[in-house]
């Protein structure tokens, strides 16, 4: 496995993060969503800003490249960038009764394959974790539920979004934590 470096994503990152989401969106998606279903899950994926502000999102780099980027959330929204409207919910969440939400995680094309995806997952749970979350939540496009099944989350709700045209399969997934 490469060395995989995590930092907290700031501001002054934000537009090298939208092209490693732009890649992985377009790339890796292929071979699980129709050409129409790829260019509308650019409406409902993306850059959320608010887990930037809240220090909860990073980004993966190998030899100092840009791996891959992802985060988790105290707060209620689910998925979706900043532009998605109607799925905002700022609202903190109570760690003792409701899942952290894992938020955003996308590894660029070039790096598939080599573990980025699945550090940057175990990173935010760990984070969730040490702010008492005993369970998180995701929702899980259809080239990242094999990595999300088998590191130990299970499938509770289909969702079609189709707000940006075609509609795009996803599914609302739960891992719970096992007690220390």
């Amino acid at each position: 496995m490469p060395d995989i470096r995590f930092q907290l994503a700031a501001p002054a990152d934000l537009d090298a993060l939208r092209a490693v989401m732009d890649a992985a969106i377009g790339e890796l998606q292929r071979g699980f969503l129709s050409p129409e279903q790829i260019a509308s899950s650019r409406a409902v994926m993306g850059l959320d800003r608010q887990l930037v502000e809240d220090g909860t999102y990073f980004i993966a780099r190998i030899d100092g490249a840009i791996a891959g980027c992802g985060g988790w959330s105290r707060r209620a929204t689910l998925y979706g960038p900043d532009s998605s409207a109607g799925l905002r919910e700022p609202r903190l969440l109570d760690p003792a009764s409701e899942p952290a939400r894992i938020r955003a995680m996308y590894t660029q094309p070039d790096f598939a394959r080599r573990g980025v995806g699945r550090a940057l997952l175990a990173h935010c749970e760990a984070a969730a974790r040490g702010e008492g979350f005993v369970a998180c939540e995701l929702m899980g496009t259809m080239a990242g539920i094999p990595l999300y099944l088998s590191a130990g989350y299970r499938v509770i709700e289909d969702i079609l979004d189709d707000r940006g045209g075609a509609p795009v399969p996803m599914k609302r997934m739960r891992k719970d934590f096992a007690p220390d």
